[in-house]
């Protein structure tokens, strides 16, 4: 049942500024580590195995000595990011509606590694659904899928994981070698979630009047494996299908180009409006992959 409260408190908490994230002391460890090494694939190798194994001590230690209910609902709201990325693109959103052009490229722009300084509104609009779409997996299937696997401990390791890839996993000059153990990490622990958000959005969008299951089932299977990573592509591809739009293009890292295969066919305008819909995907799907990971802890 600790699964179940600790969703509820995430739906009604969030993660406030004031309250100390356990994600952020990983990736304040992961970059004293960095500073320590020289940038190596052994290096990297070695500060991934660092990061990975003292999180998973902790909320080992932490649930095996301290009251165990309580300790692993308290772990499984910290890794849950629901209600976060949900007011993230509201930060977005509710200035696209209010036609504030600025203020909705500066909070897109706290959310994605892209430039956003030149952005439309079309522009800011796919940012922001193309990044609550992938973290939907990131963010709460994932986790979700290796805590009904292992528990508190296997959610924190794939948190873990999926922050040093979100650091260290680029192919510049500076992360090629380095980064390299943490992206094919997260590729490994990310393959079977990422397939299954997919899914999850496929049956979400069967059953809610608007969405289109079919195309989006379609959708997903011509187009997910088109996109560099081996898995980002599947719940953005499912969801561009569902909601009748194109995602993916051209995007700008540090005035660099980056031109990203086309997800989906645009038979709607790409608004702030599609996100209405995307919403309604974001919790609907996090509600079945809660229900699936609390009926896997009854069952083991």
């Amino acid at each position: 049942m600790f699964i179940l409260y600790a969703f509820m408190v995430d739906l009604l908490v969030g993660d406030p500024r004031w309250l100390p994230h356990p994600v952020s002391a990983i990736a304040r460890w992961a970059k004293l580590l960095e500073g320590t090494t020289k940038q190596t694939q052994l290096a990297g190798v070695a500060v991934w195995l660092a990061v990975v194994s003292a999180t998973c001590a902790v909320v080992w230690l932490t649930c095996r000595f301290l009251p165990a209910p309580w300790t692993a609902t308290y772990w499984v709201y910290c890794f849950l990011a629901t209600r976060s990325l949900d007011d993230h693109a509201m930060a977005v959103i509710r200035p696209l509606e209010a036609k504030n052009q600025t203020q909705s490229r500066l909070a897109v722009s706290m959310i994605v590694g892209r430039d956003t300084a030149d952005l439309d509104e079309e522009g800011v609009t796919r940012a922001v659904l193309e990044t609550v779409a992938e973290n939907l997996n990131d963010g709460v299937v994932a986790p979700l899928f290796w805590l009904a696997i292992g528990g508190p401990v296997a959610m924190a390791g794939y948190k873990a994981i999926n922050t040093l890839d979100s650091m260290f996993g680029y192919k510049n000059d500076k992360y090629l070698h380095f980064g390299w153990c943490s992206a094919r990490m997260d590729d490994f622990a990310s393959y079977i979630p990422a397939r299954l958000t997919a899914a999850l959005i496929w049956l979400v969008a069967a059953l809610t009047p608007g969405l289109d299951a079919a195309r989006s089932i379609a959708i997903t299977f011509r187009d997910a494996h088109l996109q560099p990573s081996p898995n980002s592509g599947y719940p953005e591809a499912a969801a561009a299908g569902a909601l009748g739009i194109r995602l993916g293009g051209l995007n700008h890292y540090s005035g660099v180009p980056s031109q990203k295969a086309f997800l989906g066919d645009q038979t709607k305008p790409l608004t702030w409006r599609a996100y209405t819909q995307l919403r309604l995907i974001l919790y609907a799907v996090s509600t079945l992959a809660v229900l699936m990971a609390a009926g896997a802890q009854v069952w083991r």
